[in-house]
């Protein structure tokens, strides 16, 4: 189990991030083939109550997803939300559907895929000098030190959005080209272009 988490956890899935206005969603079928390759056997189960896939409770609609991996199930609980993150007080089925597949994928980062976006990180943490995780079994710790190949894809995409001025962001940096960043100024490199690019939106 604790290779599985390591191997989820160390997983990079920012190019697979849909942002809708300020909020982040990992993309649902991203995150069950991931599941899959980890786990070939992992499962999961949405929660039924009285025969039906959600809950009405004076609060609100919820929705509940229990995920399996290595004989663990982790469940998560998750809120019937419009786009701006906000209860619907009479969800559709689509609304149901949606908040399910939104349910699922944090079922799924319980056991570490993508978990670092809770916690409003860019990078998984074994990306990052200060805090890389110690490898386990034959997992490969992801690189500390340069920028990640897609760190550097993604700021690029990010410039070219925004319409930042590369030089500056360089001599900013102290750097003489993107390949030379550092994952952490990376990280903070793609943090200013994302809230550049959600003003500008």
């Amino acid at each position: 189990m604790d290779h599985i988490f390591a191997k989820l956890y160390q997983t990079n899935v920012s190019e697979h991030v849909e942002r809708k206005g300020a909020f982040a969603y990992l993309s649902w079928p991203f995150a069950v083939a991931q599941l899959r390759l980890a786990d070939p056997t992992a499962t999961w189960e949405v929660k039924r109550f009285d025969g039906l896939p959600f809950l009405r409770s004076e609060a609100g609609y919820f929705v509940e997803v229990g995920v399996t991996v290595a004989a663990v199930t982790l469940s998560q609980i998750h809120p019937v939300l419009d786009s701006k993150n906000r209860p619907i007080a009479e969800p559709n089925a689509f609304d149901i559907n949606t908040s399910i597949q939104r349910c699922l994928v944090k079922a799924i980062a319980l056991h570490g895929l993508g978990l670092y976006i809770y916690a409003g990180e860019d990078l998984p943490e074994g990306e990052k000098p200060e805090s890389k995780p110690q490898p386990r079994g034959n997992v490969t710790p992801l690189a500390a030190g340069r920028a990640s190949v897609a760190q550097l894809r993604y700021i690029g995409q990010l410039i070219e959005q925004t319409g930042a001025d590369q030089q500056k962001l360089l001599a900013y940096f102290n750097v003489s080209k993107l390949e030379e960043l550092t994952s952490q100024a990376a990280s903070r490199v793609i943090k200013t272009l994302e809230k550049n690019k959600r003003v500008a939106a």
